[in-house]
């Protein structure tokens, strides 16, 4: 199975503007109920525990699908799986590995911002758009284009065939 090639870079990012749409209504629904559950009201404790419910939720969410099938929604419709070569399934322990490292994609960013001060709508757009353009650049460093943090995780992302 991971003999397989692999998706376009293209097409992976196209996955990953497919996924933040179904996530996003995934953190929507959560971020409602935590909201409802602390009657909205603000403090940093209640803000830190807002944020950690966002990365927990999204954490579950790819950790359950990848540690599972092999793939979320948006990459079953676009025909891509999640392998670990010499693995029925990626196990948990990878999935989780491979969320964590994934945050490659933003975290630069978002630590940028932070550090930097930026706050606009255009200063964090460019930041994370920087930050994106960048992790994205890492595929290009593999053999097999792999992104920097399957490579890291030892797992791999593969193209599977078109259904009859």
């Amino acid at each position: 199975m991971s003999n397989r090639a692999g998706p376009t870079i293209l097409r992976r990012l196209m996955v990953m503007v497919y996924e933040a749409l179904l996530i996003t209504a995934v953190e929507a629904l959560a971020i409602l109920l935590y909201l409802f559950a602390t009657g909205n009201a603000h403090s940093p404790a209640i803000d830190h525990g807002r944020n950690a419910v966002f990365f927990l939720v999204a954490a579950l969410y790819f950790i359950h699908a990848w540690s599972g099938s092999g793939h979320t929604l948006a990459m079953k419709t676009w025909r891509i799986k999640l392998v670990m070569p010499g693995h029925a399934r990626v196990p948990l322990r990878a999935a989780a590995v491979r969320y964590l490292l994934a945050w490659g994609w933003f975290l630069p960013a978002l630590l940028v911002c932070y550090f930097w001060q930026l706050r606009s709508t255009a200063q964090v757009g460019t930041a994370v758009a920087l930050g994106i353009a960048a992790w994205a650049l890492t595929a290009l460093l593999d053999q097999d284009r792999q992104f920097l943090h399957d490579k890291l995780a030892g797992t791999r992302l593969i193209s599977l065939p078109k259904r009859a």
